[in-house]
């Protein structure tokens, strides 16, 4: 079904493509006018590598944008190195160990990716993005190095297990591991930068668990929606632990016969990835900037309906699913405070737990799971659930929410007024078709 005709029929989808494209207006507009050549560089490679990611990146606050987009590319460079199956282990391993070494150089650049590597020309054009890191404040630069570094070391050692793109990984725990190297120093990374621009609460630091969360929760959905994909790159990522309980080679889910026992092993995978959501939204209540906040809020949205939409979905052993292009207007627009975020997730929650069979042998565990998010979603607003008159109880989920409540209520009215105004973008719209379509009748 084309675009068009998706929006047409889910009209609520349509506004808010109509309020994001022309209405909605960004809190720090970027101006190329006044940016070097290399800067601009820096956002066309960016724009190139992630149009979804670049969007958010270029409404950040001034203080953190390019620090965050060089982040953001030189992990890409990183990522690109790792994922292409042409580079030679000898050299690829020492390359991904040696990585941070490169930032503090100012012109190297890697030519040895294959030609189809669709990414390459982040690291071809390295020295552009080295350029301009060099400028950053050196305690943000100290953050990206030391985050680079990390990662360059995970990616080698899991690279060096033998078996890893054959077989997937062994356990549940290496498989958090392998998500925390690949995604969750990213929200280290990023948090670390959010609190040093004192952007957000420094409980943020203190609980690791949370930030590692935030990173967990975004790759384990993309591992499980990407399970046909990595197939036919030869690679896996899903923890024998848990696949194993349901076949015996994990490229079985690819035959229809076994779609039954795939489907069950999604659930349990969901569960899994599942466990972080607590964790997500009591980080994102504690970011006190509302562009960093859109920036954190966005991705999370995004995994949570992306996995409710492969639960139970037996499309995802044959090809690439996402969420509609509406649907993800809609989330884009809705994200922006922490009572839209947390609506989202309890309307995904509500809808994976819906569609739980009981022949399933998670589905015990999966009304578990869903429960206990939907009650932390309750306690983060107790007022709603409770007598009137009745004083809830001073958590700190509540306090955290309370202390947020005041930038929550500014962009509710924000989001009100565009709201308004799509709306009667849509209507005259549909006027005009309507007359359009009864002058041909």
């Amino acid at each position: 079904m084309g675009k068009i005709a998706q929006l047409v029929l889910h009209p609520l989808e349509l506004r808010a493509a109509i309020q994001l494209k022309y209405i909605r207006n960004s809190l720090h507009p970027r101006d190329e006018s006044t940016e070097n050549p290399e800067l601009r560089r820096c956002y066309q490679l960016l724009k190139s590598t992630s149009r979804s990611f670049a969007a958010v990146i270029e409404e950040l606050h001034p203080e953190l944008r390019n620090a965050i987009m060089l982040f953001y590319l030189i992990l890409r460079a990183l990522d690109t190195v790792e994922d292409d199956m042409t580079i030679d282990k000898d050299v690829k391993i020492p390359l991904l160990r040696e990585f941070d070494a490169k930032l503090l150089t100012k012109d190297w650049t890697f030519n040895g990716n294959g030609p189809d590597e669709k990414d390459r020309k982040v690291l071809v054009e390295f020295d552009v993005i080295l350029h301009e890191y060099h400028k950053l404040k050196p305690e943000y630069q100290d953050v990206i190095k030391d985050i680079t570094k990390q990662m360059g070391d995970g990616m080698a050692y899991y690279i060096e297990n033998t078996e890893f793109n054959a077989n997937g990984l062994a356990t549940v725990k290496d498989y958090d591991m392998y998500c925390y190297y690949v995604a969750g120093l990213v929200g280290d990374g990023l948090t670390r930068l959010i609190v040093l621009a004192n952007f957000g609460d420094a409980k943020l630091m203190g609980n690791r668990q949370l930030l590692i969360s935030m990173g967990l929760f975004l790759q384990k959905t993309n591992i499980i929606r990407d399970y046909e994909e990595d197939q036919a790159d030869g690679r896996a990522f899903w923890p024998k632990e848990i696949w194993g309980k349901y076949t015996d080679n994990l490229s079985d889910f690819l035959k229809y016969e076994n779609e039954e026992a795939g489907l069950n092993c999604v659930s349990d995978l969901v569960v899994n990835a599942l466990e972080h959501a607590v964790d997500v939204l009591n980080y994102l209540s504690l970011i006190q900037d509302q562009s960093s906040f859109n920036f954190c809020a966005i991705p999370q949205v995004m995994a949570i309906a992306t996995l409710e939409l492969v639960f139970q979905n037996p499309q995802i052993f044959h090809e690439h699913i996402k969420i509609r292009k509406g649907t993800t207007c809609h989330l884009i627009l809705k994200s922006r405070t922490l009572k839209g975020v947390t609506e989202i997730f309890q309307e995904y929650v509500r809808k994976i737990h819906h569609k739980s069979k009981p022949t399933d042998p998670n589905y015990l565990r999966i009304g578990s799971i869903c429960g206990k998010i939907e009650q932390y979603i309750e306690s983060m607003y107790p007022e709603q659930h409770l007598p009137a008159g009745i004083t809830p109880q001073p958590t700190e989920i509540y306090r955290q929410v309370q202390k947020k409540a005041q930038q929550d209520f500014i962009m509710a009215k924000v989001i009100e007024v565009e709201e308004f105004k799509a709306n009667a973008i849509l209507g005259a719209t549909l006027i005009a078709l309507i007359y359009a379509v009864s002058k041909l009748l």
